[in-house]
């Protein structure tokens, strides 16, 4: 589905289309596990060319969403696109590359060094000034007051992106894990392909994410690392997808702590159950009016899921998945558990 667009999203609003397909068009860039990839030959000159310009509108209180993939980010954030204040920019990778070039994960633009984590010393005059250009050409060109992004990994990178940005805002979105872990795996069955002898799925390119993560976020884990994990022993869709989930899930647990004020966590089951009271809420945190059409655009986007299959999950990893669980305020013990 090209920029997230479906049938009830045009006809709810074709200025919102347009706004989208902008966004798609000349600012997110089509990472390696996508399809349209030639669009990136037009995209990277477009941003290299706003970063030479002045800057043209401010950025104020951008608004980042948050956590791990396959929660709902892409449909909160698609809600979100249609409040009247709000430009969306969909996992806009090219951007953060062209702001930062060795923070590339999947390997869509660089298989050079990469960091999974990025903090305040990242944020260089430089990388400052950019990152303010090209967000501040999104927010002019789509005649948006304010910036959402959705980017999960930047739960990694918070401090970074409060450096480049003080007045930012993030939407920690949370979702029972094993409905996660189920989705990841589904993603990559579906969408993982070989190209030239190469593996391009949820992992990147030859699980350079993965790897990446196992060196970078899990091995550093002091209370994982201390355990019996065998990295030679988990390298199964599920038991990768249930590692990525604990530490993103522990990593926006402590931003919260750190960030009260900054950070809001939403569940998707209760968005799912009553999206206008769960949205009302999360628009006053975010500083943004009440706006009916996204609302009423959300109750005819979102449906309840089916409960999925209970799956299984490394013995070694259990006790931090079911930990996790609980710090979310989930029933660790079923795959249909409710908040509790």
């Amino acid at each position: 589905m090209v920029a997230q667009l479906d049938s009830l999203y045009i006809r709810t609003s074709l200025s919102k289309t347009l706004t989208r397909l902008l966004s798609y068009a000349c600012f997110e860039g089509r990472p390696l596990t996508t399809k349209g990839q030639w669009i990136n030959s037009l995209v990277f000159p477009f941003l290299a060319l706003q970063k030479r310009l002045p800057q043209m509108k401010r950025v104020y209180k951008p608004i980042f969403i948050v956590g791990t993939g396959r929660t709902g980010t892409t449909v909160l954030g698609t809600i979100l696109s249609m409040h009247r204040h709000v430009g969306f920019l969909n996992e806009p990778k090219a951007i953060w590359h062209a702001i930062y070039p060795s923070e590339d994960l999947v390997g869509s633009y660089s298989r050079g060094a990469a960091k999974y984590r990025l903090d305040a010393t990242d944020a260089s005059s430089k990388v400052r000034r950019a990152a303010h250009k090209i967000f501040g050409a999104y927010s002019a060109l789509s005649s948006s007051r304010r910036v959402v992004d959705k980017y999960p990994e930047l739960v990694f990178r918070v401090p970074f992106v409060k450096a480049l940005f003080p007045d930012a805002k993030f939407i920690f979105l949370v979702r029972n894990g094993w409905d996660t872990c189920q989705s990841i795996k589904g993603w990559s069955q579906r969408l993982g392909v070989e190209v030239q002898s190469e593996t391009h799925d949820w992992w990147g390119a030859d699980n350079r994410k993965w790897n990446l993560l196992w060196d970078q976020v899990i091995s550093e884990d002091q209370s994982i690392r201390g355990s019996s994990l065998d990295r030679r022993n988990l390298e199964n869709p599920i038991d990768m997808a249930a590692l990525e989930w604990i530490v993103s899930m522990r990593e926006g647990l402590s931003m919260m702590k750190q960030l009260p004020h900054d950070t809001y966590m939403m569940h998707y089951e209760d968005l799912v159950a009553n999206p206008k009271k769960s949205l009302a809420k999360l628009a006053v945190f975010c500083e943004l009016p009440p706006d009916k059409r996204f609302l009423d655009y959300a109750t005819q986007r979102l449906k309840t899921a089916p409960p999925k299959r209970d799956v299984d999950i490394h013995p070694a990893i259990l006790p931090y998945f079911e930990e996790t669980m609980v710090a979310l305020g989930y029933d660790s013990r079923r795959a249909t558990c409710a908040i509790r």
